[in-house]
């Protein structure tokens, strides 16, 4: 009687050709690495929000913003402290008085130099909550089609098999498409997170700069009432 192989999983992987092997080790690769960007920017995201939360309480409080950014230069580790830090170098650099007293032409030479500093603090910390979710968006949109190879390869590669052995009998054939079709399962598999939480994180980044554009207006316009005076 013949012999039916086995379906299982580890015996669909070690019976499989050494191309749809390769692939699917890619793969699962790919998908390791992709679930430890997507914790990382889980946790990170969670600490920069209540960071965040905590700065804003603070600079909507009665704090001066002397006081304010004495505090925030031993703790620029969010978006919104960052982007303080830097219009507040700014505005100690200029010689504020003089600008006041003499020269009141040169206010809103100051405003836009403000606002350039706190656009290229928030440009950049944009930049480092990015890292990571380009890998997602090329593991979402190429994994599927790296899997589809591997199994486009398996078949044929059973295919092959079955001429050569000339024996079309399903448990024949079974087990090579089983194991051309797990490659699809296992680039699927690594895609469906990277796509999901390439989304999230991509809608999170758009919310944080939302608030550091609405911070950065909200901080021009103390200073711009401060120079007004």
């Amino acid at each position: 009687m013949e012999k039916v192989p086995s379906l299982s999983l580890l015996s669909l992987i070690s019976q499989a050709d050494i191309i749809v092997q390769i692939v699917m080790l890619i793969l699962v690769i790919a998908s390791m690495w992709s679930w430890t960007i997507i914790f990382d920017k889980i946790i990170k995201y969670h600490i920069l929000k209540n960071r965040s939360d905590k700065f804003e309480e603070v600079f909507e409080g009665s704090m001066m913003l002397e006081d304010i950014y004495t505090a925030a230069k031993t703790n620029d580790n969010h978006p919104l402290s960052r982007i303080f830090i830097a219009c507040m170098k700014e505005w100690k650099s200029s010689n504020i008085k003089q600008i006041i007293n003499d020269a009141p032409e040169k206010k809103s030479s100051l405003k836009e130099r403000l606002m350039s500093a706190m656009q290229v603090a928030s440009n950049q910390s944009m930049q480092k909550l990015e890292s990571g979710l380009s890998f997602l968006a090329i593991v979402g949109s190429a994994a599927p089609f790296v899997g589809l190879f591997g199994t486009v390869w398996g078949i044929m590669s059973s295919f092959q098999g079955i001429a050569i052995s000339k024996n079309t009998s399903l448990a024949v054939v079974a087990p090579g498409i089983a194991e051309a079709l797990l490659a699809t399962a296992v680039g699927l598999f690594a895609a469906i997170p990277a796509v999901f939480f390439y989304n999230i994180f991509s809608t999170k980044i758009n919310q944080f700069t939302e608030r550091t554009h609405n911070f950065s207006m909200q901080l021009l316009n103390i200073l711009s009432r401060e120079l007004d005076r």
